[in-house]
Formats: structure tokens, sequence, C-alpha cells
């Protein structure tokens, strides 16, 4: 496995070994664990070369103590990445990432203006130049994103298409515990109450798929649902419940196409994502 840490060296890899070999390209901020392993193992899978990057983003951090708080835990990550038999793992310094004078920023589309675009002003543009940066650095084949974070991997998905990237964007399911919470590396800072709770947030997406599939159509109706069943959950703090359409992440008023149920909620301060992907009822 070959650490690399600045952009000529990745270029100068590429130019030496690549060849005529698809690259297939995890992009992380570190702090693996279980849902990243499977993006590892689709990217092997399906490629000849695999990359993992670990940057810590600070472009995408709406407050600075957040981006400070975040858990650096590079030797494990080298650990986990070794293990799965990573070819690259590409971690470069930040000053090299955003030079001292840099100006230039990859403006999202439309995917990045609701949900959490409307609390988190800037984030999307930060994710959107980071990955840019990155795949211009890397060129990969394939890119791989979890669906956990849907709203990040619809904005990526956009940029690719209105860009003109030669990348196919792939979405891998969520990885969940075994109680249905979303794998993340934000349910450390759960305290022990809070983890028994916390698998609520999937139980009610699954009851409101289960309420669509029985022949429910109304977004106000099953946010409803899911918001009196939250509620009623210690500790559990809504910031929001929508049902958008999959393809551009619009707001409905019935649902007739391919939707996603996406909610974003608090426990004290740690703030959890999570979606499910719904169809229309058959009528």
């Amino acid at each position: 496995m070959i650490v690399i840490t600045a952009p000529e060296q990745m270029h100068e890899w590429l130019h030496s070994y690549r060849g005529g070999k698809s690259i297939g390209f995890v992009p992380t901020m570190g702090a693996l664990h279980a849902g990243h392993e499977v993006l590892l193992q689709q990217a092997q899978h399906e490629n000849d070369i695999t990359v993992l990057s670990i940057f810590v983003n600070p472009t995408q951090f709406n407050v600075q103590s957040d981006f400070e708080a975040y858990p650096r835990t590079t030797e494990r990550d080298l650990r986990i990445a070794e293990h799965h038999d990573v070819d690259v793992v590409y971690m470069p310094e930040t000053d090299r990432m955003y030079p001292e004078g840099w100006r230039i920023f990859i403006e999202p589309g439309t995917a990045a203006d609701p949900l959490e675009g409307l609390g988190r002003p800037g984030h999307f543009r930060g994710v959107a130049t980071i990955v840019t940066k990155l795949f211009n650095t890397v060129q990969p084949t394939r890119a791989y994103f979890g669906k956990k974070d849907y709203q990040q991997l619809a904005v990526i998905r956009q940029m690719v298409s209105e860009l003109n990237f030669d990348i196919s964007v792939v979405g891998v399911e969520t990885v969940r515990h075994d109680d249905g919470l979303a794998m993340s590396s934000r349910n450390i800072r759960l305290s022990d109450v809070q983890r028994s709770t916390a698998p609520v947030i999937h139980q009610a997406l699954v009851s409101a798929k289960n309420l669509v599939d029985a022949g429910e159509t109304s977004p106000d109706v099953v946010i409803n649902t899911m918001t009196s069943r939250l509620a009623a959950a210690d500790g559990c703090r809504i910031e929001y419940i929508e049902i958008v359409r999959q393809t551009d992440l619009q707001t409905i008023s019935t649902i007739n196409c391919p939707s996603v149920i996406c909610i974003a909620v608090w426990f004290d301060e740690v703030r959890l994502i999570d979606n499910i992907e719904i169809e229309p009822p058959q009528r």
C-alpha cells in the first residue's frame, strides 16, 4: 500500500502505474467505519486499482469548532485500508488543497438547495469544490458514495453530469447496525441512553415506507405520522422531515414518483441524518 500526501506525487503515480487500468475511488474524511469498508470492498471488486482519500475538508464546515472536533483516527484508518488491500491512500495536507490566496470554488447545482442546504449554507459548495479537486487529481473511473448522505450523492451526480466528468458515480446502500441505526462517525458521540434511542430514526422511516406501500400518497400524512413517533422518543429533536423526488430532491405534493424520505434529528449536540427510498403505491 502506498501513502501519497501531495497532488504532484499522485499525478506521478498515475502516469507511472495506471496504464489502461480502471480506478475505483472512495473519498472520505477519515474516521472510517463499516460503511466505508463496504465502499472499499465494492470499489475493489469493480476496479483494477482502489484509491482511498482521507481529508477533513475545512470548507464544508459551517462552524470552525465542528471542523476542529471532527475525529482524526489516521493510524486506525491506515490499518483498515491495508486490511482491505487498498492500493493508494491519498492524504493531502490542507495547505496543498487550499494554498494561500485560494479563491476558486465550485458552486453546486439545485440539488444543494433544499434539506441540508437550508440549514448549512455553503456546505455543499465546500463539498463540490473538494470533490472536484480530488477527481482532478485521482482521475477515477468510478467514485463511490454512501446513500446515507443522499443529498451529497445527488449534488455530486449533478456536478459530474453538468461539468462533463468522465466518471461513474456509484451510490452504495446505507450500512446499518443490527438495530437499524445508520453507520456514522457521529454515533460515537451519543451517550448510552441516546444510542439506545437513536434506532427510532430508522424505525420511523421503515414505518413510513410501509404506509406508502399500503397506499398512502399524501406526504403530509406520512410526515405527520413520523413526527408523532419521533416526538415520543426521549431526547430526540426533529430538524426536518421531507419527502422529495429522487432525481432532483424537489418537494412533491403527492407521492406519484420515485421519492426519498429524508430526515435530520438532534440528540443534544449530536446531529444525525438518514433516509429511505420509496416508490409510488401500486394501483
